[in-house]
This record gives structure tokens, C-alpha cells and sequence, in this order.
């Protein structure tokens, strides 16, 4: 059987089903084409355990783009609350608030070694190195040696299974742009004051942090349900537990021609005349003919997985946090995300959850150990780091995320410019979108933001937008409350229309 539509889009997690939404208000010939056989959402779908829902990595619906947060309400109307953020970092036996607590981290640091990095600080701003290339020399240059040493290594080495030293300076850049110690130093010291806001004097905040978010009563995957309800009554269609293994292109009729495998074996054979992609680009490129000529530079591409290990405990209430960040390095667990914290309504009364993330690549010790073994091993970290006693969890799961993360490493940046330009001369009507789909570390608005861009560019027929301008040298940053649902206009940066040559 082959089905002919106007476009395919490969993949149901934001960018996917976003595209779609915003396609099929005009044009219903729209299929999307999932290969997990149960949810849609991708990596922000909400997993159901028993009676217990829970967020795979945690998301905040944040965004400065008025856009994109117009588009969450109407895909999503009346179920979105409130949430106040607040994290914590745990390092040497001590919890550090985050934001910056000056009077906390000075109790907890002790004075020498407060002062250390301080003047640690101060040295790297006197002396910074020039061109810094790796994630080590850019937060050196920012923070300084001490601070890096005990806020930033461990974690990020955790997360990316590599040194500090292997990882571009480009996905520091990216994820902590905007951060000023000065900054947090002062808002610090303005919050330890009564009455005031968390400023410094001109007006400056950290920017990369928020103080609420909204987020779905039932998790992130609410919303995406909801969107894959809404992209079916306008027309479209979503398959699930199809998995893409050929993609084919004949120039001559401009025509794609895809072929997907479902769980017993068989294919389906889908035509179209665009094809959108949140595929991972490795994934993605292996599938097309011709070969592309860049294959090789996709093949070089890689990416970070976690497994997430639910473990359920006979207490609630155990700390506000929505999650806490684990800097120790005597456990393996890199963050423990308490989902009670983000709604209520994800935890049976009188209970808790709590999801402790490993990250460890396919395939590796950490990803093939057994279930129970993980259970085992979260069991024992969690009571290590003193949040709750092993005795007191009573029921626990284990849920696996490959490429969670597009890895930033020295040669990433070469290998994805081969790729974008060999697939953007060679196929046209190829649109690339999402984290995965563009090899960006994009948060879920800027995927969206993508999505939306593409099906613009789709419908008029033309490119009027570059796309991988979205979260490149933009202004965006977490900051202040909830988002730019009370904005006038959207305060980031969005990619303006190509302007014709000449």
C-alpha cells in the first residue's frame, strides 16, 4: 500500500507534530510518521507508571517568543498552572540554592574558598584566553578556574561522558550565554534584603534563570496528545510505531518516495512532495538516496543518552524542589527530578516520585544493565545523597532515552555545515528541523519556533525564512517570570525573511 500526500514528517515530538499543526490548518494532506508504538511527543512525552505520570527530563513551557506561547494555548487552553521554579545543586555533602545564595554559598564554602573564587574570578576576567575553543576555556573565562572546578565540571562530565576539554566552547556559549557572576553576586545579595526585587541596580537580572513556569497538569505529553488530536480533526494523519528505513528522491517529478518499517516486519511506502525531519541527522542521512556525499560527516555526528529510574516513595512532601542537580562525584546520578513539584497531579496523595537521570551512551555498561540493577543502584545513590531513605520506596521503573542530546564536540560544527549544505543543494524540498532533526541543542519553544518557520516556508511556496537562525547569537534567555504570555511582542529574536540577492 502507498500513500500519497503533500508532506511527510518524520517524527511526533514538538518539531514534528508543531510542523504539522501549523501545516494542516491549511492543507490537511499532512502524514506524520512515529516509530514508538505508544506515545507521541518524543523525549517530552509523559510516561504512565501505574498511577503515577511522569516527565522525561523535565520541562519547563517557558518562552520569550510570544509565538510559540500563543501556540501552546491554543493547542492546550485550559490545563496549563502555575509552577514555581526552584532547584538546588548538591556538592560535598551540601545543598546550594539556585539561583546564587551569597550568604549560603559563603556558609557552605567557607571563607578561604570563597574568596578563592573570587579572586579566582577576577584573575580570569583579567586574563582571559584568547579564542577559547573548549567548554573548560569559555567557563574559565567567565567564572574562573575555582568555580568551574566545583559548579560546572563534574555535572557537565556527567552529562556529556567526556572532559570539559573535548566539549565546543559553542554549547556553553549557547546554554549559559548571559549568566554574569556580577550579576548573580548582586541579585544575591538584593534577594537576602526584604522588599526587593532580584535586580541589580541598573536593572539587570540573571538571565538565565526564572523564578515560575507554566507547565500541563498532567505533563508535557498532555500537550501533545492534545496537539495529535487537533492535526487528526484538521485532517491530517499520525502513525505510530512506523519506523523510517529508506528515503528516496527523483529529482525529475521533484517527488520523495519513503519507506517504513511497523513492528511485525512489514512496510509501508509513503510519497511526497516535502519531507520534514525531526530524525536525529545520522538516522536520517543513512536512509537517503542517492548517497549523500556528507554521509560520512553525519556518521561522525554524536549523541548523549539517559535512562531515568522512577522510584516511587511512601512519603510526600519531601522537598519543593523541582529538581536538584548532583555535582558529586562519588554517584553517578546526575539529577533528581521530584515530579510531585512540578503537578500535583502526577503523584498519587500521600505519595512521591522521584526520577533519578543517568546519562551514559547506547550500549554502554550504565544503558545494558539489568533493570533491577538500576533500581538497586538508585535506591542506594539517593539515600547516599541523604533525600530519602532506600527502605522508604516501595515500587520503582526504569525508562531508556536514546539521543537525548546532540553531543557539541570539537568537530560537530564542520560536520553539520557539510551536511546542511550538501542536503539543502542536493534536496530542496528536505526540511530539517528540531533538536535531533538540525543537531542543535534546542529547548522546546526553539524547536517549536523551527516547525512553525518550515511550514511557513512550505505554504508560501518559497523560503522566506533560514531556520537554523533560531537560537543562534539570539537573545534568549530564562528570566524573570513565566514567559511572554504578558508580552506585547516577543522579546527573542526570530528569524527574519531571506532577503533576495542583488
Amino acid at each position: 500500500m502507498t500513500r500519497h500526500v503533500d508532506v511527510l514528517v518524520i517524527g511526533a515530538g514538538p518539531a514534528g507534530l508543531t510542523a504539522a499543526y501549523c501545516l494542516t490548518k491549511e492543507m490537511p494532506s499532512v502524514l506524520v510518521i512515529e516509530k514508538d508504538p505508544v506515545y507521541v511527543g518524543g523525549i517530552s512525552r509523559t510516561v504512565r507508571y501505574k498511577d503515577y505520570l511522569f516527565d522525561i527530563g523535565g520541562h519547563r513551557f517557558f518562552s520569550k517568543a510570544k509565538e510559540v506561547v500563543d501556540l501552546w494555548h491554543e493547542i492546550l487552553p485550559d490545563d496549563f498552572i502555575e509552577r514555581p521554579r526552584l532547584s538546588r545543586i548538591y556538592y560535598g555533602g551540601k545543598y546550594y540554592s539556585y539561583p546564587l545564595s551569597a550568604f549560603e554559598a559563603l556558609t557552605n564554602l567557607g571563607v578561604i574558598r570563597s574568596a578563592a573564587c573570587v579572586l579566582s574570578y577576577a584573575w580570569a576576567r583579567a586574563n582571559p584566553i584568547a579564542d577559547a575553543k573548549t567548554f573548560h576555556q569559555w567557563v574559565r573565562n567567565q567564572f574562573g578556574e575555582k568555580l568551574f572546578s566545583i559548579f560546572f565540571k563534574t555535572y557537565t562530565e556527567k552529562v556529556w561522558g567526556m572532559s570539559c576539554d573535548e566539549i565546543s566552547a559553542d554549547w556553553a556559549a549557547q546554554r549559559i550565554k548571559g549568566l554574569d557572576l556580577g550579576v548573580a553576586i548582586r541579585n544575591a545579595l538584593m534577594r537576602a534584603l526584604p522588599k526587593r526585587k532580584s535586580a541589580s541596580a541598573d536593572g539587570a537580572v540573571v538571565k538565565t534563570l526564572i523564578e515560575s513556569f507554566q507547565y500541563p497538569r498532567k505533563g508535557p505529553g498532555m500537550m501533545w496528545e492534545a496537539a495529535a488530536r487537533k492535526i487528526q480533526k484538521q485532517g491530517g494523519t499520525i502513525l505510530k510505531g512506523k519506523e523510517l528505513n529508506s528515503l528516496s528522491y527523483d529529482a525529475s517529478r521533484g517527488l520523495w518516495t519513503a519507506q517504513a518499517t511497523l513492528a511485525d516486519g512489514t512496510t509501508e511506502r509513503y510519497v511526497a512532495r516535502h519531507v520534514i525531519s525531526s530524525a536525529p541527522v545520522r538516522e536520517l542521512v543513512e536512509t537517503i538516496s542517492p548517497r549523500p556525499i556528507s554521509l560520512l560527516h553525519a556518521r561522525a555526528l554524536r549523541y548523549r543518552d539517559f535512562l531515568t529510574v522512577a522510584l516511587m516513595v511512601n512519603k510526600e512532601n519531601l522537598f519543593p524542589d523541582n529538581w536538584i542537580y548532583v555535582h558529586d562525584p562519588k554517584v553517578k546520578v546526575g539529577r533528581v527530578q521530584n515530579f510531585s513539584s512540578w503537578s500535583p497531579e502526577m503523584v498519587p496523595p500521600g505519595m512521591s516520585c522521584l526520577g533519578l537521570e543517568y546519562f551514559c551512551f547506547e550500549g554502554d555498561d550504565l544503558w545494558d544493565s539489568s533493570d533491577a540493577d538500576l533500581v538497586a543502584l538508585a535506591k542506594r545513590e539517593i539515600a547516599q545523597i541523604g533525600l530519602v531513605k532506600a527502605g522508604d520506596v516501595v515500587d520503582a521503573c526504569v525508562v531508556r532515552q536514546p539521543k537525548a542530546y546532540p553531543v557539541y564536540d570539537d568537530a560537530y560544527r564542520q560536520n553539520m555545515e557539510m551536511v546542511r549544505l550538501d542536503l539543502e543543494t542536493t534536496f530542496p524540498t528536505l526540511h530539517m528541523i528540531g533538536r535531533n532533526g538540525m543537531h542543535k541543542y534546542n529547548n522546546q519553544d526553539h524547536a517549536m519556533m523551527t516547525a512553525m518557520l518550515t511550514a511557513r516556508n512550505i505554504l508560501a511556496g518559497e523560503r522566506l525564512y533560514d531556520v537554523w537562525d533560531v537560537n543562534e547569537d539570539a537573545e534568549y534567555h530564562e528570566a524573570g517570570a513565566s514567559g511572554a504570555q504578558h508580552a506585547l511582542k516577543s522579546e527573542r529574536l526570530v528569524p527574519e525573511r531571506v532577503r533576495a540577492a542583488g
